[in-house]
């Protein structure tokens, strides 16, 4: 997945000065960072620099280690937040057929609010979350199956599901129509 928006070296530039800080926080090097993520020293230090725009793998890896959910990396500090669907940050998943747009996060840290579109005939399947997560899901528009733990379950408009995320889950869109959903992740981290 790639990170999209108006202004890519914005975001960038704000991802890499929050990690350097929450690294800083943790009182971890980028060897340690490294270590714990999976993510090269090299690729760390890049994304400190502001010299690469990572992935949202490498993201989920970072975040995963420092048990920091996703958005905290993009954490600005406002007591107004609007969020507009198609302005701001966009996360494109490899062969575009899946994006999402974060809605909010909540001051704790341990719940991100999303916008997800999964372009029609096609099928997404996550990046693992943490440990002990839980997802909720509202359809927006459209119909879509979304299998947990080998079990498929179909939803139409304004249909939710909620389940844990330390199994399996994967979207799928069988019609010929994008569908729409918002998704909440709960952490316990």
């Amino acid at each position: 997945m790639n990170l999209e928006i108006d202004d890519p070296k914005r975001v960038v530039l704000q991802i890499r000065a929050v990690l350097k800080k929450l690294r800083k926080e943790k009182r971890l090097s980028l060897e340690d960072l490294s270590e714990l993520s999976g993510v090269s020293k090299l690729t760390l230090g890049n994304i400190e620099r502001g010299e690469t725009n990572p992935t949202i793998g490498m993201l989920w890896k970072i975040s995963k280690s420092l048990s920091i959910p996703l958005m905290a990396l993009f954490s600005t500090e406002n007591n107004v937040n609007l969020s507009r669907a198609g302005e701001g940050l966009r996360i494109v998943g490899d062969g575009n057929n899946w994006a999402i747009e974060p809605v909010f996060q909540n001051t704790n840290n341990d719940m991100e609010i999303y916008r997800a579109y999964l372009q029609p005939n096609s099928t997404y399947y996550p990046e693992k979350h943490h440990h002990n997560t839980t997802e909720l899901a509202t359809i927006m528009s459209g119909t879509i199956t979304i299998n947990v733990n080998n079990e498929s379950y179909i939803l139409n408009q304004h249909d939710s599901i909620s389940f844990s995320t330390d199994g399996t889950h994967s979207y799928a869109n069988h019609t010929n129509d994008v569908v729409v959903l918002h998704f909440i992740l709960k952490y316990e981290i």
